[in-house]
């Protein structure tokens, strides 16, 4: 199962974008030298279900991530040209495209296939499954952004079977996807803006995967976050740096960004991980603004 879909998906974007296709067999031949196969069998397989159960085949879920990647592309040469996202504003982002469902649809399908066809989606995956082994005593978990569901799925997997799961997301398109992706019970999904979100209890462990970069305060976001978790938990936090898509607001030029965000919010990190989307050094990074993925472990500061 899982070869075939991986097979079928560079045969289809070898025929629609040849281009593209160069790098995706790269990054596959590189995750091929770890647990990559195993990991996307799981995957996979599930992701099949959710597309048949859903009516809909693999020819759509790639066509989605080509339309995806056209997006990014068109992006990225306003980005460069100007040296800006080319969004504005939280309302326009949330009319545009969290309120509608087409939108969504393939935005979601897309961002799903890419977590097994861009190293650095993969590779902070990883290191977030990996790395929840640290926190299986957490007795409350919440995601605020769900998306898709992949990263609430692994944590089903980590936690134990007496902890509760709860995901927050302001796109309802996102919470029906994450729902048939997760097909739990255990989750409760909650569509609603995390700032008029008011549990009675505080978590004992966050997820937001890329989900600063989507608002115009980051630091207001982080603080609300930090409000809603327990003084010893733990947040999981992911966002990129110049990483310019249709519904990204706040502009991460660098490392030291992120960090003068977290500290101004109240938060350390006890573990991080720093990707590239491209390989390339450190130095050729900076210079050509290729993304970087941060993702890291955070407590507040005592």
């Amino acid at each position: 199962m899982m070869e075939s879909f991986i097979d079928y998906t560079l045969a289809y974007i070898k025929e629609q974008n040849p281009i593209h296709y160069k790098k995706a067999l790269k990054n596959i031949k590189e995750l091929k030298k770890d647990d990559f196969f195993e990991r996307a069998t799981t995957f996979l397989d599930k992701y099949d279900q959710l597309l048949e159960n859903n009516g809909k085949t693999r020819k759509y879920a790639i066509d989605c991530y080509l339309k995806l990647l056209a997006d990014y592309t068109h992006e990225g040469l306003i980005f460069r040209e100007t040296g800006k996202y080319s969004s504005t504003s939280f309302d326009e982002v949330n009319k545009r495209v969290y309120a509608n469902p087409e939108i969504m649809q393939y935005y979601m399908h897309g961002l799903l296939v890419s977590q097994f066809l861009w190293k650095h989606h993969y590779v902070l995956l990883k290191y977030y499954i990996e790395n929840l082994a640290h926190y299986v005593t957490a007795k409350s978990y919440l995601e605020i952004g769900g998306g898709h569901g992949l990263y609430v799925n692994e944590a089903l997997n980590a936690f134990s079977e007496d902890t509760t799961f709860d995901v927050v997301d302001i796109s309802e398109s996102s919470i029906n996807m994450a729902k048939h992706f997760v097909n739990n019970e255990k989750v409760n999904f909650i569509h609603t803006d995390v700032f008029d979100f008011h549990p009675k209890n505080k978590y004992d462990f966050i997820t937001m995967g890329e989900v600063l970069e989507h608002v115009e305060d980051p630091v207001k976001l982080l603080l609300k976050v930090k409000d809603l978790l327990k003084p010893s938990g733990t947040l999981f936090l992911t966002t990129p740096t110049n990483a310019p898509a249709i519904d990204h607001l706040y502009l991460f030029r660098n490392y030291p960004d992120i960090l003068a965000v977290l500290q101004k919010a109240g938060f350390c990190i006890e573990n991080e991980i720093k990707v590239y989307a491209e390989d390339v050094s450190e130095e050729m990074a900076e210079e050509f603004k290729i993304t970087m993925m941060f993702g890291g472990f955070l407590i507040k500061k005592l």
